[in-house]
């Protein structure tokens, strides 16, 4: 089934998926209930978080891969059944801390590791006419599963406890994510849309912009564009992994502080897709360098947005709206800089800088505030990372470019 209108149905699986997928995002909901049920510290909570979001993007390295030879089908139903198995594993972890950080953790990231990016990869193929708005989609359920789950997660934790609100996640995990990846598929090698033809700037340079991973590593763009997506993503991590904590040490409910952690969700899917559709209106470089700024500003002023309900929600809103377009500008760069037939090994290694974003910031929020009791000095260099990228990005050329210039 190679229709036009297939590819719909690719966009459709890939939303099921990451919703799902994204549900890590309101990982902050879970920590009060560890600290107060298991004793655990702040610092315990941050590391399963980030050994997910580790074990998440050094198996995407081998999914990439993976996906690339057998598709994106079998590796996606792959991925849910892994990231299934992790939670109901942890239902069984008695409040252990080794063991959530296993199932949780290093299970549970990486069943999401090896469903991601198949979803992507199928995207950006099915649509080089529109690549910055279907990598948005693509990925903005990622985003608003964080919103839905972090209600049906806090749900499930009032009623029942922790070890079933495992369970219930990880049942629905597995049947929606194998579900969804039903849906994937390549296009017909060579497939266009109907009526679309590359522009003819791009052309001459088709062949070469299709960079093998080990190329692709030797260029001084890739190194460029992972440090920005470190920077960009560690700043995003660290507010996604404390967001509640910090608006209960500022003095607000805990209802208040949970709202700002759904409304973080809902502007890190929406950022996604805008800044998708803003990319290709605008160009990626211009569209990078305004969004780290932007981000930037937010976390150097964070510290004075926690009092009040409405500004904390404002600061969410913003942080995730710009924190979601990392994930629309970087796949959809990778593809436009280094060519879609090798897009899952190269977005794969391109990704390793968000896993260790995901080390580096929440890391860094949970052990500051141990040991000063404030985030002012996470908030303060995450916000000066996000000024650097912006200012790396304004050197940002493409290697088709360069490639074409030298013929």
């Amino acid at each position: 089934m190679a229709s036009h209108g297939y590819r719909w149905f690719v966009v459709a699986g890939a939303l099921i998926i990451q919703i799902c997928l994204g549900a890590i995002y309101s990982w902050s909901v879970f920590v009060i209930p560890l600290k107060e049920v298991f004793s655990f510290t702040t610092t315990q909570t941050q590391m399963i978080f980030s050994l997910a979001l580790a074990a998440f993007s050094l198996v995407m390295i081998y999914a990439g891969r993976l996906q690339d030879r057998k598709g994106p089908r079998l590796v996606a139903t792959l991925g849910g059944a892994v990231l299934g198995a992790g939670y109901l594993l942890a239902s069984f972890s008695g409040g252990s801390f080794l063991l959530l950080a296993l199932t949780v953790g290093i299970i549970g990231g990486a069943g999401i590791g090896l469903a991601y990016v198949c979803p992507i990869a199928a995207c950006v193929k099915w649509f080089p006419d529109k690549r910055g708005l279907v990598t948005g989609l693509a990925v903005a359920g990622f985003g608003a599963g964080a919103w839905l789950f972090a209600k049906i997660a806090s749900n499930f934790i009032d009623a029942y406890g922790l070890s079933t609100a495992f369970m219930c996640l990880g049942a629905i995990f597995t049947v929606a994510v194998v579900l969804g990846a039903q849906l994937l598929r390549n296009p017909p090698a060579e497939w266009k849309p109907a009526g679309w033809s590359p522009p003819e700037s791009k052309l001459s340079a088709a062949s070469a912009a299709d960079f093998e991973w080990r190329d692709m590593v030797r260029c001084k763009q890739f190194w460029m564009l992972w440090i920005m997506f470190v920077f960009g993503a560690a700043a995003g991590l660290l507010v996604i992994g404390i967001l509640k904590p910090y608006g209960l040490h500022s003095g607000l409910s805990a209802a208040a502080a949970a709202n700002a952690v759904g409304v973080l969700a809902l502007f890190n899917g929406a950022g996604r897709i805008v800044w998708g559709m803003v990319s290709d209106l605008i160009g990626r470089r211009n569209a990078m360098t305004l969004m780290f700024l932007l981000q930037g500003v937010m976390m150097l002023a964070l510290i004075e947005m926690g009092s009040t309900e409405m500004t904390l929600s404002i600061a969410a809103a913003w942080v995730g709206f710009n924190f979601g377009g990392n994930l629309a500008l970087f796949p959809a760069t990778t593809a436009d800089f280094f060519g879609t037939r090798h897009v899952g090994i190269n977005y794969g290694l391109m990704f390793t800088a968000y896993g260790v974003a995901g080390i580096a910031g929440p890391i860094l929020a949970g052990s500051v505030f141990d040991m000063t009791g404030s985030y002012l000095w996470a908030f303060i260099p995450a916000g000066a990372a996000c000024l650097v990228a912006a200012g790396i990005s304004l050197g940002l050329k493409s290697p088709q470019t360069v490639i074409a210039a030298q013929k």
